[in-house]
């Protein structure tokens, strides 16, 4: 009896070393989200070459401390917040082309993902990273290719393969027309200045390019189809 009270008082200690160490860890990396989390949303909405750390910190009230134990420079910020973005969108690309619902659907929802993104990122972000950090960039843009338009151009492919797009489009120009109308359309300036809402822009974009490409039979199932915008 001894002997199992005393296993079990062990087996107390050892799992509540174990929850205390989590703890401890969540507490330490508590920061780090935050700061993650504010300038992700920054950085996407202004760019980040007018954000500086020392804003970032004061904003959350940390110590600037914190911030370099985290993050010793905005690029080694600007970094995290780009692989952890792109790692997010390879999950959700894979979680959606492997869905067992009709191809046409999956084509859609996966094509519509790629325009929020596009739209979530802003011209601001992107056009600093073109200018300001040259080599994430480039690795950026080459992770993009690899892992997210192909997957994309691909899935077109086969689309006009199984005779779901018309023969006639061009894969890449899909994805390009996509991209564009949504970086030039779905930004704060543009919609400042007219009616309509970021959800009926996209609407109007994403049904106008994807419907136009598909071919009559497709067309008809797809209008069956409700799919989420923003």
């Amino acid at each position: 009896m001894n002997g199992n009270l005393k296993k079990y008082k062990s087996i107390q200690l050892t799992t509540s070393l174990k929850i205390g160490a989590t703890m401890d860890i969540l507490t330490e990396n508590e920061p780090k989200e935050r700061i993650l989390d504010l300038a992700r949303d920054r950085f996407f909405k202004m760019g980040f070459n007018k954000v500086t750390l020392d804003e970032i910190s004061g904003e959350l009230g940390i110590s600037k401390k914190t911030m370099y134990k985290f993050f010793p420079s905005k690029e080694d910020l600007v970094k995290t917040i780009v692989h952890m973005t792109l790692r997010s969108a390879q999950k959700e690309v894979e979680r959606i082309t492997t869905q067992d619902k009709p191809f046409v659907h999956r084509l859609a929802e996966v094509m519509m993902f790629m325009g929020k993104m596009t739209s979530r990122l802003g011209r601001p972000f992107l056009q600093d990273m073109q200018r300001f950090a040259p080599s994430i960039w480039k690795e950026a843009d080459e992770f993009r290719r690899t892992h997210l338009l192909s997957k994309v151009i691909s899935m077109i492919h086969q689309a006009k393969q199984e005779n779901v797009f018309r023969g006639d489009v061009n894969e890449e120009v899909i994805v390009m027309m996509l991209t564009a109308c949504i970086q030039n359309i779905v930004t704060p300036d543009v919609l400042s200045q007219h009616s309509f809402s970021p959800k009926e822009a996209m609407y109007t974009i994403f049904h106008v390019i994807f419907e136009g490409a598909l071919t009559e039979e497709s067309r008809k199932e797809f209008l069956n189809y409700e799919i989420i915008i923003l």
